[in-house]
This record gives C-alpha cells, structure tokens and sequence, in this order.
C-alpha cells in the first residue's frame, strides 16, 4: 500500500489484528455477558485485549473502558468526568480540537449551563495556554492535531485534564504514568483501534483510577457500569493485537523512520512548489504528517491529480470531509479561508523510499504548474 498516505484517517489493518479477529469471528459466537462457556470465551478474548492496552499504556486493565470509537470515547470522557465531579462548572478547550471534543464541551455549555473557555493557538498551531482556575471542572484538549500535525505541551494545571491522544498515542509515548507527562494531572486519556492498524469502530478510554465518571450510555451495565452495550468482541480483539504489535516493533524507532521520511516530503515539496506553506509547527509535529497550502492552487486538484496516480492523500480531518467551508484548525492558525481550502495533508502509514518521495512532489509540483 506504498500510495495510501491518509494513515491519520485511518491505518490499514495489521496482519495481527486481522489474524485476532478471525479468530473471534471462527470460533467465538457467545455474547461476553452471557454465562455460559462460549460467553466465558468470548469474555476472555475482552480481558485479554483489556490487558494488552494495559500494558502498552502502563496501567491497571480496571482502567481500560472499551467504546464504539475514538468519538465516543471523547464524549465519555470529557462528559462522564464533568458531569460525575462539575465543581465550578467550568471547562476549558482549545480552538483547534477535534469535533468530538468541541461539540461535547458546546454540550455541556448548552444544556448543562457550563461556563466555557477557548484558548487559542499561534501561527503553528501551538496552544496558547491562560491561566486555570483552581474551580475550574477540567480542561480537554488533544496531544496533537490531526489536520496540521502539530504536537502540544499539555498545561501544568491542578485541575483533570482530558486527553485525546488518538493520533498521538500510536507514534509518541503515551500513558497515565507521571514519567511520561510530570506535571498535569492526566484524568483520562482516549485512543481509537484504527489509528494503530486495527478496525475501524472501537476505541477507548483510559481513566486514572479513582476518577469519578457519569455514564453516558445505559442499559446493561457493560464495562462496570461505564458504557453499556454488547461489546464488539472481535473488534475488540483487533483492537488488543494492534496496540501490542506497534508497542513490540518499538514507537521509538517508528517514529524516527517516519520522520526521515515525512522530513524529506516537506522539505522536497517546499523546494518545488512556489507559494507553498507548510502547516503545524515545523519540527513539533506528528513523526508521519506533512500538511501544506497552496497559493490560488486548488487543494482539491492536487487531491484528484495524486488520487489518479494511486496516491491516496487528504485535504484536512476526515470528519469534515465534504465539507465547502474552511478548516476551524487552519482559521485559528491565522490563515485566510481562500487559502485554507487549499490544504492537502499527507500521513504515512510506514517510511517512503526517496522514489516515492520524488513522485509524489513531481506530481504536486506539475499540479501547480498547470494552474499558473
């Protein structure tokens, strides 16, 4: 898959999540709530890859609660937490995340009469963080930003703090422990199966131990209570092996392989495009992401040029695909509307050899010169 470069959209899947849940979907019919052997089996394949994110994220399995995706997962967290502890009923954001974690704030706001703070970012797309108030409920906000890459310092605060960590925790160190993150005190962390090769439609919360939490969906009391719904068992399974086989091959050393490469895109497209602009922070940035606007070149005619060469590229988040109106990441950045629906991202899943680099730029580059 040397074309596909929309990883942040979604990883292909990875043999050993594929291998899992074939497994599940041969030999596992039960329900994992039911009580019988094929239940109890089914259950297993649950704790195991329970246990599995356990350990690549250095907790308790207790910790682990299992959800449809990285969406719900941000709902769960950001209105599980408030709602269960409000304290001053306030909660900050920032201009720049995900929907899932806008709109799930806006809620609040909305219906439950929260007050609501938005920081803004600079030009790079780095938060600029203000001053937190003791009484404030929790700050949300993700580790980095899927449209520009850009990766934050995470706000020194004593108050929770949410964290979506769904592009970040399958290339960057990440977890609940102090070691990784000294100063904040993480409440939650969220994660989506399909950032790390696995299926597409499961994710999770990770919570601090101890940390009071709402349920926001109810029913049968699945996930103790937290999230209620019959588990997707081989979903889940491919979710576990996932995150066990990017954790085995090392984040580390995928990180630095995908930044040689990511570092020789920009840096060949910038040389051979005029009017180019890279976005997100140029070095504090995803290890696989490259995103750039174009001056009066339509991003969407690149997108279709490399689609038609076998390169599959993005022009932003993938949850606001189809949309006409510009990016709300690339206007809090300071760039105009015009420009910012020129915007084409590239995500690697894996490093590119130097001949795919130089096609991909050969394509942009004669894209823009055809439009002059």
């Amino acid at each position: 898959m040397s074309g596909y470069l929309d990883a942040s959209a979604s990883m292909p899947l990875c043999a050993e999540a594929r291998a899992a849940m074939l497994e599940v979907y041969d030999s596992f019919p039960g329900n994992p709530s039911s009580v019988h052997s094929y239940g109890h089996r089914a259950r297993s394949v649950v704790e195991h890859a329970r246990t599995q994110l356990a350990d690549a994220f250095h907790t308790s399995p207790d910790a682990v609660v299992f959800t449809s995706g990285g969406t719900e997962a941000n709902n769960l967290a950001v209105s599980g937490i408030a709602l269960a502890s409000p304290r001053g009923r306030r909660l900050i954001t920032t201009a720049i995340e995900h929907p899932s974690m806008l709109e799930t704030c806006r809620y609040l706001e909305r219906v439950h009469g929260f007050a609501l703070k938005v920081w803004g970012v600079d030009g790079f797309g780095r938060v600029v963080p203000q001053a937190v108030d003791v009484e404030t409920t929790l700050v949300a906000m993700s580790l980095a930003n899927a449209e520009i890459g850009t990766v934050q310092d995470l706000p020194d605060a004593a108050v929770p703090l949410v964290v979506d960590a769904v592009q970040a925790a399958p290339v960057l160190p990440a977890s609940l422990l102090t070691d990784h993150w000294p100063g904040p005190r993480v409440a939650a962390m969220t994660v989506a199966a399909h950032k790390f090769g696995g299926p597409q439609g499961v994710g999770a919360v990770i919570f601090r131990p101890g940390v009071a939490v709402e349920p926001q969906m109810h029913g049968g009391g699945q996930e103790r209570g937290l999230r209620s719904g019959t588990l997707n068992v081989a979903g889940i399974a491919g979710f576990g092996a996932a995150v066990e086989a990017v954790h085995r091959a090392g984040i580390g050393r995928r990180a630095v392989a995908l930044m040689e490469s990511r570092d020789e895109l920009i840096a060949g497209i910038l040389g051979a495009v005029p009017g180019v602009r890279l976005t997100g922070h140029p070095t504090e940035r995803l290890p696989g992401h490259a995103s750039f606007v174009f001056e009066q070149v339509s991003g969407e005619a690149i997108l279709v040029a490399l689609d038609v060469a076998g390169f599959a590229v993005s022009s932003g988040s993938a949850c606001a695909a189809g949309s006409a109106e510009p990016s709300p990441v690339l206007l809090a950045c300071g760039i105009d509307a015009d420009t910012a629906r020129t915007a084409v991202r590239f995500t690697l899943p894996s490093p590119l050899d130097s001949r795919t680099v130089d096609r991909v730029v050969e394509i942009v580059a004669a894209e823009c010169a055809r439009v002059e």
